[in-house]
């Protein structure tokens, strides 16, 4: 059975050190007895250091919002990965559509940085996903394999298995819309059936897939219950604390 895995993406959001540990103090109670499931919380690289001491003793993991492929250089106002490791990061979220659409990132790109952060023992959260033309068009597919295709060309499926892949129909995020229930699980099985062709159905099914888009308290045990979806990519729902408790609990109630 794959373990769910719920992350927070708190985007530009509590940025300031204090405002992320007061949150955190918050949450960390609360899950303290859950095992089932794994959570990973991404604040702004302003906050990761004071994110992975006050969470040190605890279940939950800190990841990033993104890093560079190089380690170090001329790149100005890129985060290496190896700056990451050295934090206590252990995620890493990449090719998130606000990435692919407002800074232009590519699949080619992306699949570099999780080349890069595999080799650094990063844990990648790798966001697919389809824009509303796209889907209106009947192209949803189309698009899922051809970001498949090139965000993962040349992985082993050693490495693949490492991965988390968070499918993201980019007209639900933040737009209070969410794909249905039985519209995600259809993308998620159309993901493992491409990876079975792409590599096995061992692995295929041994990979987890998050859904993301305006997952909400109320709408997470039903998305949650679905077989091919393992928990949630997060977002404002993430910012405070018992709403995120609510989430995770979703999930937690999926492995009983």
């Amino acid at each position: 059975m794959r373990k769910p895995i719920i992350g927070g993406n708190w985007k530009m959001n509590r940025g300031i050190p204090s405002d992320t540990v007061n949150m955190l103090k918050k949450l960390i109670p609360s899950v303290k007895k859950v095992n089932s499931v794994d959570i990973v919380i991404a604040p702004p690289f302003t906050a990761l250091g004071s994110a992975v001491e006050i969470t040190k003793k605890s279940n939950i993991k800190i990841g990033a919002q993104n890093m560079y492929f190089e380690e170090t250089g001329a790149y100005t106002g890129e985060i290496s990965s190896l700056f990451l490791k050295k934090l206590g990061v252990e995620y890493v979220i990449l090719g998130h559509s606000e990435r692919r659409d407002i800074f232009k990132e590519s699949d080619e790109l992306i699949n570099k940085k999780l080349k890069k952060a595999l080799s650094m023992k990063l844990n990648p959260i790798v966001c697919i996903g389809e824009h509303l033309e796209e889907r209106d068009a009947g192209k949803t597919k189309e698009v899922i394999h051809n970001q498949i295709h090139n965000t993962f060309k040349n992985l082993t499926k050693e490495d693949l298995i490492k991965t988390v892949i968070a499918y993201e129909p980019i007209w639900a995020i933040g737009t209070g819309k969410t794909a249905t229930p039985e519209q995600t699980e259809e993308i998620h099985l159309f993901i493992r059936e491409i990876l079975e062709l792409k590599y096995d159905s061992e692995t295929a099914n041994a990979i987890r897939i998050q859904y993301g888009g305006s997952i909400k308290p109320t709408n997470a045990k039903e998305l949650f219950e679905k077989e091919n979806i393992d928990g949630g990519l997060v977002g404002g729902a993430s910012l405070q604390a018992d709403s995120l408790f609510e989430i995770i609990k979703a999930a937690d109630a999926t492995t009983k």
